[in-house]
């Protein structure tokens, strides 16, 4: 679920970085976004702004991210978004209305010399360029990590790989990977703390719902893809479809009505996704993708010389490294 409502029913837990092992099929524009507006918020601009004006913060962000998955024996698979389906427009408008908003309030900020207010809302009119986008790809490809095309949203591709392989977990800080049914989840994956592990068999079992049940929940809630029905939050959701025992049903009894109702539900049910094969053998070209970023985009050694060290070390410790 886009929206935070589902965390009240899904089972969730904190675990330990330590007691994990496997590959994570990370939801990329997800975890990308925020170590980018991280990065922009307590970055000054001259460290990541080349002398052309393309600002790259993305790839300080990504050396930045990366070693956390290496220094505890995982193996990330970033999955990029591919098209956006048309259901979903109305969200990626109301984003849009937003960042403009952001943006307005930036340019007054910057009259004012408000620096906070600069850097607050700098972050937040952040977006994933075509320039961030593939420098980040650029990046990924010289330290060999696997990159997956979805064929749309990125954590539907993610809970496919969990449920028929090869990951083991999907990565994102959104709900929606439990609707798509991803099995086991990881979330806080870009907090400094460990992870949170959301289990899709356990929320079923804890609520007493199938997965099509929970789809119907959420639907009733709201999603990426829909407005919810006034009035009705997560519980009373579940108390509605353990009455009523589906959507359809609900919506006899109760006078609901949710414009493209059967479409929303088939996206999570039957997402457009496909099997892939991994290699999980990597061969990073450390030396390479130092240059990629420092000299090929001009990012300020400085801010990544320690990801890159620590790339370096959890490679070797591993026994990942396969450069001479």
């Amino acid at each position: 679920m886009g929206n935070a409502d589902l965390r009240d029913l899904a089972a969730i837990e904190e675990v330990s970085f330590d007691s994990l092992s496997g590959v994570v099929a990370v939801d990329a524009h997800n975890w990308l976004y925020r170590y980018l507006t991280t990065t922009v918020k307590f970055t000054s601009s001259r460290a990541y702004t080349t002398a052309a004006g393309e600002e790259v913060a993305n790839l300080i962000g990504v050396v930045q991210g990366l070693p956390k998955f290496f220094e505890h024996d995982l193996t990330p698979v970033f999955v990029f978004d591919g098209a956006v389906t048309d259901l979903k427009s109305d969200e990626v408008e109301r984003r849009r209305a937003q960042r403009e908003r952001y943006e307005a309030d930036l340019e007054e900020a910057r009259e004012t010399g408000d620096e906070a207010a600069i850097a607050r809302l700098d972050s937040r009119t952040q977006r994933l360029t075509d320039t961030i986008v593939e420098t980040t790809r650029g990046l990924l490809q010289r330290l060999d990590v696997p990159v997956v095309d979805a064929p749309a949203e990125g954590e539907a591709q993610a809970a496919h790989m969990v449920r028929h392989g090869p990951a083991d977990y999907a990565g994102s800080e959104d709900y929606d990977a439990l609707l798509f049914g991803a099995p086991l989840t990881l979330r806080q994956l870009t907090s400094s703390g460990d992870p949170e592990l959301m289990d899709f068999d356990a929320t079923l079992g804890e609520l007493a719902l199938t997965w099509e049940q929970l789809v119907d929940v959420a639907v009733l809630c709201g999603t990426d893809f829909n407005e919810g029905v006034s009035g009705v939050g997560p519980k009373t959701a579940v108390d509605l479809l353990d009455e009523h025992g589906d959507l359809w049903t609900v919506f006899e009894h109760e006078g609901y009505h949710i414009e493209g109702a059967d479409r929303i539900r088939d996206l999570f049910l039957n997402p457009a996704a496909t099997d892939t094969d991994v290699d999980t053998d990597i061969s990073p070209d450390i030396d390479a993708a130092r240059r990629y970023v420092t000299e090929t985009w001009e990012v300020d050694p400085s801010e990544v010389d320690r990801g890159f060290e620590r790339l370096e070390g959890a490679l070797v410790q591993t026994g990942l490294d396969r450069w001479s």
